[in-house]
């Protein structure tokens, strides 16, 4: 530490008697930092947007005419409807007829959907569900089908496929963002001057470590995926800058907020592998979820008008962005949970309770947030556009109704759209300050550690898009900004190919609630939206802000079924197959296909 301490008085004495030493390197990183963002960047975002996702086939089911149709989920849903997992457009079977779905070990059920022509297995009428193996005969509205496995031929195919869409390696792109890490530190010493501490090279040195040990540990996993880490890890980069040139004091312990956000990542992405843990531990998150908005209620204390904060000594925590990870990890569901209608009921209450709460503590930032995933959720577990049309309605109606008990709310909307006829005043004096210091930053911005807004009060938080326009420039805040997107636009595409609803609906609440999230950090700072008081997902100084952020990014990993692509260690359903179960669904031979089929044709 000494030794590190005199490395930065020698460096910080030479650029007090060389000032312009210091004054040409900021300028040529300005143009600099902008060129590395976009090489960080450039191959995440290709990644993630532009390579396909071959599904993957756990068996198949063969038509009356021999044709197979291959079962691309853990959860099929068979019917009529062009929604339809499995599309079978004959008249006598339902809209959405049967489901037929994995469990552990590789053990299928089928399930009945109240449908009108009947369901059968074997000739056996099921009323509400029957276990089936390979080879057993299916029969729904008169119509029967084989479940069988993939032909050795077919699943060849399939694995050449899927290992020719193995990720790229984003090692190149690590490397870019280690020379960003360390010259953003640089810049932050040049602007400080002799009042830089030891935290600061700390901090940077530290994520940097940190990153770079992630990366190994997983590579040893044979991971190659790392689009997600990069935009995160890119993001955190600017949230630590950002932390430097408002609250150096505060660094620190940003820093280990990173830190234990990525742990809360890693162990996260870990549990949500094995879908009969998932579905254990989704009423806990819910009571979690309720217990952690409830305890804030009683015991949080008010700041900048909302009472969503906790303090403990030098220590405050923000539970509800917690609670975030909680209610999609307890709003989401596999698809046998989603066939009981009154699941959907007690996530409403669930909902219901939550933004009650926050409600309650006048963070309606956050109820928006919540809202809008609860929208999300519950969407993509009914697809019914008219439940959730009442649903809107009533919260119009609550809403009506918290404004007539505490009209000072309206307040908040005032200024909305007239900031700058107000420019002195409240809300609006925040807007007309960060959308002042966003213009002067321009393209490549006024360099790191030499802005003015972070004395604005939540600068950097509630106004960071600003901050970052003004330090670090138009490009590369606009390029934070569409990293976030474009984790929510990969989330809706491997959707498509998702292994069970549970991530696909996960993933898609996660997305929308950072994408959403975003928007009102971004918009309300420019007066293009009310200012709620979020933050920006990565980049706003806030350690509860950052673990809540990470552990979001776990529900979008979990999506991706590229080979390798995710977290290696695997259970339940998702884990490498035992040598017994490997054997019971070990794909048959050629001969004992053909042999099925032509028994099926005699029948």
């Amino acid at each position: 530490m000494s030794a590190l301490q005199s490395l930065l008085d020698a460096l910080t004495a030479v650029l007090a008697a060389y000032p312009l030493a210091g004054t040409w390197f900021s300028a040529v990183v300005r143009f600099l930092f902008p060129v590395l963002a976009v090489l960080i960047l450039a191959r995440a975002i290709r990644g993630l947007l532009k390579i396909p996702h071959t599904p993957e086939t756990w068996g198949q089911l063969s038509l009356p005419n021999g044709a197979p149709i291959p079962l691309t989920h853990w959860e099929n849903i068979i019917g009529r409807s062009k929604t339809a997992d499995v599309l079978l457009t004959y008249p006598s079977i339902s809209r959405q007829h049967a489901a037929l779905c994995r469990g552990e070990a590789g053990d299928w059920t089928l399930y009945d959907l109240d449908s009108k022509g009947g369901t059968a297995v074997n000739g056996e009428a099921v009323s509400t569900s029957a276990p089936i193996k390979m080879g057993d005969t299916i029969t729904l509205g008169g119509v029967p089908l084989i479940f069988l496995p993939q032909t050795v031929g077919e699943r060849e195919e399939l694995e050449r496929r899927r290992k020719a869409e193995r990720p790229a390696a984003i090692w190149p792109s690590f490397l870019w963002l280690t020379l960003f890490q360390v010259l953003a530190c640089l810049q932050l010493i040049v602007a400080e001057g002799t009042k830089t501490t030891t935290t600061l090279p700390l901090a940077f040195m530290g994520l940097t470590v940190v990153m770079w040990v992630y990366y190994a540990v997983l590579r040893t996993t044979k991971c190659v995926g790392f689009e997600m880490e990069t935009i995160a890890f890119f993001l955190s980069t600017l949230s630590l800058s950002v932390t430097a040139s408002s609250a150096p004091e505060a660094l620190f312990k940003q820093f280990i907020a990173v830190v234990l956000g990525l742990g809360l990542f890693i162990i996260l992405g870990l549990s949500l592998r094995d879908l009969s843990r998932v579905q254990k531990l989704r009423w806990i998150s819910a009571a979690a979820a309720i217990g952690l908005l409830g305890i804030t209620l009683v015991l949080g204390s008010r700041v900048f008008g909302a009472k969503n904060w906790i303090i403990l000594g030098p220590f405050s925590f923000q539970p509800s962005e917690i609670a975030k990870i909680c209610y999609i990890f307890a709003g989401s569901a596999t698809l046998e949970r989603l066939f009981r209608k009154r699941n959907l009921t007690l996530f409403i209450v669930l909902t219901g309770v939550c933004i009650g709460c926050l409600g309650l503590m006048s963070d309606f930032g956050t109820a928006a947030i919540f809202f809008v995933t609860f929208l999300v959720i519950a969407y993509l577990r009914s697809g019914d556009f008219a439940t959730l049309g009442l649903i809107c309605g009533a919260a119009v109606f609550g809403a009506g109704i918290i404004m007539k008990f505490k009209p000072y709310i309206l307040g908040r909307f005032a200024t909305w759209g007239h900031a700058w006829q107000n420019a002195s005043v409240g809300a609006a004096y925040q807007q007309t300050r960060t959308m002042s210091a966003a213009a002067s930053g321009g393209l490549v911005g006024m360099g790191a550690g030499n802005g003015w807004l972070h004395r604005v009060p939540a600068g950097d938080t509630d106004l960071v898009f600003g901050m970052l326009c003004e330090e670090w420039g138009l490009v590369i805040a606009v390029l934070a900004v569409a990293s976030i997107v474009t984790l929510a636009v990969f989330a809706v595409r491997a959707c498509r190919v998702g292994r069970s609803s549970f991530y696909m609906i996960a993933a898609c609440a996660a997305g929308s609630l950072l994408v959403f999230q975003s928007c009102l950090n971004v918009f309300g700072s420019v007066d293009l939206l009310p200012l709620t008081g979020v933050t920006l997902p990565f980049v706003s100084n806030g350690g509860s802000a950052m673990m809540s952020a990470w552990g979001l990014l776990a529900f979008l990993k979990a999506t991706d079924t590229r080979e390798n692509a995710s977290f290696a260690i695997r259970r339940g359903p998702g884990r490498r197959l035992t040598e017994e179960a490997r054997r019971r669904t070990e794909p048959v031979r050629e001969g004992e296909f053909r042999r099925e089929e032509n028994r099926h044709e005699e029948n």
